[in-house]
């Protein structure tokens, strides 16, 4: 106490307090959004790479602070300041016991288990009450600081700002900095000293709020104040939460789909996110409500354009996060416009935290109980359309009238099949829709209720009645499965990646493999080839549509992994492909991750082991580890090989194959069979494959023959369970 008291009256004359308070609020929310991409990265091995992990995740986070906004409601609004102080201090100390952040002993994924509930237990037992003491500080030391004296007391709301810059920092940090440079354990460590440091800055904050809490005003000097908010205001603060939050993970699933689930697809969205947060949380940002809607229908449209059309390139996602960004903008300017006075500060934060916690409940919960696809990404696009609408004024049932009217035109070009629409195309025949979208925007801009309607008619329609040729789509906690035909050929995608084909007419007989798996593709030519013995014993991970069971051969045993129940279901229908119950009718297919059946499976061994989990953009980098690699060779037979299909449209994962390879002393060969070498193979994919082995002799024909070439020298370093940066492989 004697050490703190000379810093606390100097801190009484306002020239150290606002650092203080800066510094620990700022260490606090680094801290914070720091383990949240550190923890989601050293849980992966354990439940597997799909973009629903992080979603899940983030409903984990977002609850909890819920439960920590509430603490510090209640404990600023009936607890003392010095008694506050040592309760939290009491908490962040047993928090201590879950340091090093570890995934707790004994913790097993089990496939017959809801993967949501699982996740949700496995976040809570891992990081729980240290994310739970962290997520109640923002509050909290805004509370305290009103009651300190220093400047700006009665207005503490710029030091959310702080806050948020703080998550900023921590998010991109951990992608761009400690990810490439360390691993995870290393990472953990770290994070485990600057929770300790942030002790003693919250036990300073604490005393300095207690020695100013006697100067605070008292009730009669404050009797005008602001009255609590109501329940309308309430809702209002949540629906402003609720938007941005949602609209984040519907971003964040749709990039994740294409680019995979790892830490930097994750924290660019969310570091957005908060970024909003910065830029309009303060009276003298520039960045007003009626600046922000001047380009929101600029934004709008292009996540109208996402609606009718996946992502594809990186340019495009660029742009798409452009948009989400000017959309959160937007609607958190609006929250910090409707903000009440300082003594209400914890109720608008607990209603902010529930607001967002809505949003990643809607996301990772309801919808994929209640819709077949990802429709919570067009209702959020329709909320946002309402943005733009400051108030809706004595005309608005007429004017939403007039925008369900005008939303017809606009579906014209996308429902009905005019032979000049066909014609142009799929994507822009969705730029010619946009277009209009912005024609109706730009004539009706004064009276914004016409096109915010015009727009959610528009995109819920679409998304309801907008896919044709659809057999089946579905979803399960791994996304969106879909089949559907085109050009006489049946064809299942998992997000936007195929996953297999068969051609409509093959009713009867042998079906013949399509896309990667054609008979004049490196895949069949592998599994085919007889080596010195012909392979006995086959694996393979990952299912897709069971294509590589037509060729098997009498006497062959072949095993298929696959951790979706739902790829099991519609590779094993005859209704929907045909490969599996004709070929190998008697295969059998492991439900779980690879990794965990694998290692139970001690006593099964295979000639042949293909790793086919990679075609996919999301990448599951937990299958391709060393300790992965390890794995897979300890379950080969004498003589086996690993093969590794390693197409994919953004990741060439030869380089870490490389390394493990050389790591492991083992050999290798890699090619790119090109789209000219498959001239006349109809319905053929080009792929790209990595064979690995004990000696040169077990490659078989990626050995002898020359079109296959030797892996390139590695330039990267090992990939570990702990340590994988994914950016290296990054085309």
């Amino acid at each position: 106490m004697t050490i703190a008291t000379p810093i606390l009256k100097d801190a009484r004359s306002g020239r150290i307090i606002p650092i203080l308070f800066t510094a620990t609020i700022f260490t606090s929310a680094l801290l914070l959004f720091f383990v949240q991409p550190l923890f989601t990265r050293m849980v992966l091995p354990q439940i597997g790479g799909a973009p629903a992990v992080w979603t899940t995740a983030m409903l984990f986070f977002q609850t909890v602070l819920i439960g920590g906004y509430l603490y510090a409601h209640l404990m600023t609004r009936h607890v003392p300041v010095l008694a506050q102080v040592g309760v939290h201090t009491a908490l962040l100390l047993l928090a201590l016991l879950f340091l090093p952040l570890a995934v707790p002993q004994g913790w097993q994924y089990d496939p017959a288990r809801p993967v949501v509930t699982q996740t949700l237990w496995l976040y809570m037992l891992g990081v729980g009450l240290p994310f739970a003491v962290l997520s109640a500080n923002a509050p909290l030391i805004q509370s305290w600081y009103r009651k300190s004296g220093g400047p700006s007391a009665d207005d503490p709301y710029f030091l959310y700002a702080a806050s948020n810059l703080g998550s900023l920092v921590a998010l991109l940090a951990f992608p761009l900095v400690a990810e490439p440079l360390f691993g995870v354990k290393a990472i953990s460590g770290g994070w485990s000293i600057g929770f300790m440091a942030l002790g003693p800055l919250l036990l300073l904050s604490g005393l300095a709020a207690r020695k100013g809490a006697k100067t605070e005003p008292t009730a009669s000097a404050t009797a005008g104040a602001e009255t609590a908010p109501g329940l309308q205001r309430l809702a209002y603060w949540a629906f402003l939460a609720f938007i941005p939050s949602s609209l984040m993970l519907c971003v964040t699933s749709k990039i994740s789909t294409d680019l995979g689930s790892f830490p930097l697809v994750w924290v660019i969205p969310l570091a957005l996110y908060l970024l909003t947060f910065v830029l309009v949380f303060s009276t003298r940002s520039p960045l007003g409500a009626d600046r922000l809607r001047r380009v929101l229908p600029l934004a709008l449209a292009v996540l109208v354009f996402f609606s009718l059309r996946p992502t594809a390139t990186l340019s495009w996602i660029a742009l798409f996060l452009l948009a989400f960004f000017v959309a959160s903008l937007l609607a958190h300017r609006m929250l910090f416009d409707a903000r009440p006075d300082a003594r209400h500060l914890t109720v608008f934060y607990l209603t902010m935290s529930v607001g967002g916690a809505l949003g990643g409940l809607f996301n990772s919960i309801i919808a994929p109980l209640v819709f077949d696809r990802l429709l919570e990404y067009p209702i959020t696009v329709a909320l946002v359309a309402f943005l733009m609408v400051r108030r809706p004024g004595e005309r608005a049932p007429r004017d939403i009238a007039l925008g369900l009217a005008l939303s017809v035109p606009v579906l014209l070009p996308l429902l009905l099949t005019f032979p000049a629409l066909d014609q142009i195309g799929p994507v822009n025949r969705a730029l010619l829709t946009v277009a209009i979208l912005l024609a109706i925007l730009a004539v009706f801009r004064a009276r914004p209720v016409v096109p915010a309607t015009a727009t959610a008619a528009l995109v819920a329609i679409w998304a309801l009645f907008g896919t044709a040729n659809v057999l089946m789509i579905d979803r399960s906690f791994f996304g969106v499965h879909q089949i559907s035909v085109k050009a006489g050929v049946r064809e299942y995608r998992n997000g936007t990646t195929v996953h297999g084909a068969q051609l409509v007419s093959e009713t009867t007989g042998r079906p013949t493999p399509l896309t990667y798996y054609h008979p004049r593709g490196l895949m069949a030519e592998l599994v085919n080839d007889t080596r010195k013995t012909p392979a006995r014993t086959i694996g393979i991970i990952g299912l897709g549509t069971g294509a590589l069971s037509c060729y098997a051969k009498p006497g062959q045993d072949w095993h298929y992994y696959e951790i979706d129940p739902m790829v099991v279901d519609i590779a094993t229908n005859p209704q929907y492909f045909s490969f599996m119950s004709t070929c190998a009718p008697d295969a059998k297919i492991h439900v779980g991750d690879a990794r965990i059946v694998l290692q139970e499976q001690t006593d099964l061994k295979y000639d042949i082991l293909v790793i086919d989990a990679y075609s996919s953009d999301a990448i599951p980098v937990h299958l391709a580890t060393a300790e992965a690699i390890r794995l897979y060779l300890d379950r080969l037979n004498e003589g086996g090989i690993l093969v590794f299909h390693v197409s994919n449209r953004f990741y060439d994962l030869t380089q870490p194959l490389a390394v493990a390879a050389k790591e492991l002393g083992l050999v290798g060969r890699y090619r790119y069979q090109k789209t000219d070498e498959l001239e006349g193979a109809t319905g053929a994919y080009p792929s790209k494959v990595v064979t690995l082995a004990r000696t040169v002799e077990d490659l078989g024909v990626s050995a002898t023959d020359p079109a296959w070439g030797p892996l390139p020298e590695p330039t990267i370093k090992l990939w570990t369970d702990d340590y994988a940066n994914l950016l290296a492989a990054l085309r």
